[in-house]
Parts: structure tokens; C-alpha cells; sequence
């Protein structure tokens, strides 16, 4: 069993349960948003409380975060808003503490369990920390994408392809074709909106994509900001025909069945 197709939720659809993820992060809250019922990866909205300590340790799962408020500290890092960081295997990337509480999105690879095996801080998995705020944009990252957007890279693995970036994009912008790739595709909105064959997604939208569906074409009314993680191999992207782009097609999401949502406010709220 893989996980299950899920486009799009919005995050505030989902309710904070308190859960410290197996003694990982005592006394925090999460939001579920996707998870392997058998591996136990997940990704996540998690929210520390003021005065965090962690247990420290190394763990047995894959460790990547990406700050989104408050602040905290990592092994002598500190990471506020935008602050990104990638722990592999069994390296200890969980001695944290939080002054003032923090709310990141944390993906892990298996359950955050205690582990014996160690790992070199200089895996090529291995981001200590990163502000993208200082990352540079880049362009001209696939010849037939639509202009008007820009990339910061901010992992890519040499070993497996798997890839984490942060995509801004103009106002007004819209693309004419769909796309399909060969990996895995979940993406988090920051900031902004983006219409596209599912309807409106908003910040906090998040939706985790099996390889080979076509999506899109995408447009927006205000720019966006995105937050993009693909697995299983190296990214590519095939440009189909596709509808003509609308800016007004209904909402229509896939969604698990077993997934609990509550009904979003009638006013849109960009917190998550």
C-alpha cells in the first residue's frame, strides 16, 4: 500500500492533535496531511510549543523541515521563517529547542524512532540548515515551462533524484498545457493563490500526487509563493494538451475517504 492520491486540501480543513510523534517532539501538535500506513512516512504540519526541548539522538527516518513561523534551534543552527534543513538516516538532526514555540512543515521517511546507525555530517542528505530568503532564484529550469517564475533550489539528492524547491511565480500568469512527471509530487502553498483544473488553491493547499496524472494547466490572479518535494527518481515533465485554461472551474479535489476535514470559514484565512 502507497499513499493515497490526495488533490488538493486546504491545511485548515485538518484539526492540530496533540501527538509527539513517538517521544520525537514531547508536547507538540501536528496536522496530518499525507501518510504510508506501512513505512510510517508522513508529512506534516507541526506545531512546537514556547520553552521545546527534544530528547536529542539520532533517528531511524529522514528528517527535512522547512520553518514557516516563530523559531528555533537545531545543533547550533538557528532557523526562523523559511529556515530549511535535511537530516539523513541516522544522523542527529533532533536536538531541538524553541524559545518561543515554531510551526514548520516536517516530512519524515519512517517513524522518528530512536536508531544505532550513524550517519557522516557530510552525507551528500545532509543540510545542516539553509535560509531561503538567501537562496537565489533561478530560471530557464525546463525549456517549454511558461515564463514568468523562478526556482530556489533547495535539495537535490545526487544518489536518488528526490528534489525540494521553492517556486514563486508572477501575477497574472497562466499556462495553456498540462503536466506529467514521472515521480512523486506534493507541494504546500505558502503564499498566494493558483487556479487550475481542481479549482482555487489557497495558502495552506497541499496535495501529495502519484507519477503519471496529468495537472494543470495553472494560472494566478495575485503570484504565488510553493513549496515542492518530489521522490522516486530523478524530475522530468512531459507537456500534454489540455482544456483551455479557466479561472473559474469549481473546486473538485480527490480526497481519501477516511480523511477527516472540517468545513473551511466562509472568510479564506492564510494561517495554517
Amino acid at each position: 500500500m502507497t499513499r493515497p492520491w490526495i488533490e488538493f486540501i486546504q491545511s485548515q480543513q485538518l484539526e492540530w492533535i496533540d501527538d509527539d510523534l513517538d517521544g520525537f517532539v514531547p508536547g507538540a501538535a501536528v496536522k496530518r496531511l499525507s501518510v504510508d500506513p506501512d513505512t510510517g512516512a508522513a508529512s506534516l504540519l507541526l506545531r512546537l510549543p514556547p520553552g521545546f526541548r527534544g530528547p536529542g539522538g539520532a533517528c531511524a527516518t529522514i528528517i527535512e523541515l522547512l520553518v514557516l513561523d516563530g523559531s528555533l534551534s537545531i545543533n547550533g543552527h538557528e532557523f526562523s521563517a523559511y529556515g530549511y534543513g535535511r537530516w539523513p538516516l541516522g544522523l542527529d538532526g533532533s536536538g531541538w529547542q524553541s524559545e518561543g514555540g515554531a510551526t514548520m512543515l516536517l516530512f519524515l521517511s519512517a517513524r522518528p524512532l530512536p536508531s544505532a546507525a550513524t550517519a557522516a555530517p557530510d552525507d551528500p542528505g545532509h543540510v545542516p540548515w539553509l535560509d531561503a530568503l538567501r537562496v537565489p532564484y533561478t530560471g530557464n529550469f525546463h525549456p517549454e515551462f511558461p515564463p514568468g517564475a523562478g526556482r530556489k533550489l533547495l535539495f537535490q539528492c545526487p544518489e536518488t533524484g528526490d528534489t525540494s524547491w521553492l517556486l514563486g511565480t508572477l501575477p497574472l500568469r497562466w499556462a495553456e498545457r498540462s503536466e506529467v512527471h514521472p515521480v512523486v509530487e506534493e507541494m504546500f502553498l505558502l503564499a498566494g493563490e493558483s487556479h487550475g483544473n481542481r479549482g482555487v488553491m489557497r495558502p495552506g493547499a497541499y496535495f501529495w500526487r502519484p507519477p503519471g496524472i496529468p495537472h494543470g494547466p495553472y494560472g494566478t490572479l495575485t503570484g504565488n509563493l510553493y513549496f515542492f518535494r518530489t521522490a522516486g527518481g530523478a524530475l522530468s515533465t512531459q507537456y500534454v494538451d489540455a482544456d483551455r485554461f479557466d479561472w473559474h472551474r469549481s473546486t473538485d479535489p480527490v480526497v481519501p475517504a477516511d480523511l477527516m476535514l472540517k468545513p473551511l470559514p466562509a472568510v479564506a484565512v492564510d494561517h495554517w
